[in-house]
């Protein structure tokens, strides 16, 4: 299989005749490997993949991204005091993505956004798994949750968090979780491990100035850690000061039977019928974020292609150390980039997961343009 992508119609000749001879081409998008029929996953990671005007070219291009990203801000709309096309497209005046209680929602609206623009292309998920509040949109992908539902989670638990902030912060440490447990003895109880992302990607959460003492002191012996940009500490005993404030605020939560399996992150099983209540979500804000775990037994029942729904990857190197550890056949891909929210790069990121062997329909892109069949010489 082989994709050319180009902004007008005289351009095409050029990586056409590279493809005829096997050459590279900034237009040409090919694979090392025949391609193969893959189960995909939608991935929908945490916090973190936000940028300024993330949605700018989207709203404006693509008219499946504009229309969900309608609805999710009319079901935020009870629950929040702020725009969300303002937000997403980085308006002047619009609230900021610092606000946990802003960039939450937010960062729901994008992922399910830009998964409804993946299936408009006949791209369908297998599967779902998400990540932190991430899973919030997996759920709601997945007809878990309902929109109204999945927006008053996200907003409502993203408001209860700034109870917390000033006092918390969280670092990305690219070691195996049981070498960062080692180190945590001088900080017991002040730190937790937030997070295992892959063989060699663990986040760590808790109290703020712990934080950046073993920062020093991973940094210091040449460890590559990074701080995270949050002020709040999720997965750590922090957030269990708002526990009772969750259950209230998210009791007459209805959860649905999936229409597509959804794999959680916090039991590292399969969602069962009626578990995602209130105090699923409060474990999913609390307890360790099993990721690894769940994409190697995504692996283990023979899903292979992960592809993120998010404005940038922050899951794709994770995902891909477990990936390779296991040996296994695997398609790993995100949708956007910073600074390239555009309808061409989402169109290359599905172009890259239909030459290794994703279904695309690409006859539903071209409906609209009446584009006809061409032979090729």
């Amino acid at each position: 299989r082989a994709v050319i992508l180009t902004p007008d119609h005289d351009t095409p000749l050029t990586p056409l005749a590279r493809l005829t001879t096997h050459q590279p081409h900034p237009h040409l998008i090919t694979a090392p490997e025949p391609a193969k029929p893959r189960k995909s996953v939608f991935v929908f990671p945490g916090q973190g993949s936000q940028w300024e005007g993330m949605a700018r070219e989207l709203l404006a291009t693509s008219a499946v991204f504009a229309a969900t990203m309608e609805e999710c801000a009319g079901a935020l709309a009870p629950h929040v005091d702020w725009d969300l096309p303002a937000v997403v497209s980085g308006a002047p005046d619009a609230a900021s993505l610092d606000r946990v209680d802003v960039v939450q929602p937010a960062l729901f609206s994008m992922m399910v956004s830009l998964a409804a623009v993946w299936r408009s292309y006949g791209v369908e998920p297998a599967a779902v798994v998400g990540h932190s509040q991430g899973e919030i949109a997996a759920a709601c992908v997945a007809g878990v949750l309902s929109l109204d539902d999945a927006a008053r989670i996200v907003a409502l638990r993203s408001r209860a968090l700034l109870r917390l902030a000033g006092r918390g912060g969280m670092m990305s440490v690219p070691l195996p979780q049981d070498e960062v447990r080692d180190r945590l003895d001088r900080w017991a109880g002040r730190l937790s491990v937030a997070a295992v992302n892959g063989p060699r990607s663990t986040v760590l959460s808790g109290e703020a100035d712990a934080i950046g003492e073993l920062h020093g002191e991973l940094t210091g012996a040449g460890v590559k850690a990074r701080i995270i940009p949050v002020d709040y500490a999720s997965h750590s005993a922090q957030v269990d000061e708002i526990r009772d404030e969750l259950a209230d605020l998210l009791a007459g939560i209805a959860p649905r039977p999936a229409e597509v399996p959804l794999l959680s992150t916090v039991t590292g099983d399969w969602i069962p019928e009626g578990v995602t209540d209130a105090d699923y979500w409060f474990r999913n804000l609390r307890d360790t974020v099993r990721l690894e775990d769940a994409v190697r037994r995504l692996l283990d029942e023979q899903y292979d292609a992960f592809l993120e729904m998010s404005p940038r990857p922050v899951l794709t190197v994770g995902l891909q150390e477990t990936v390779d550890e296991t040996g296994a056949d695997a398609v790993v891909g995100g949708s956007l980039r910073r600074e390239q929210g555009g309808l061409g790069h989402l169109l290359s990121s599905v172009a890259q997961a239909f030459v290794r062997g994703v279904h695309v329909d690409w006859a539903a892109h071209f409906t609209d343009t009446h584009a006809p069949h061409t032979d090729l010489p």
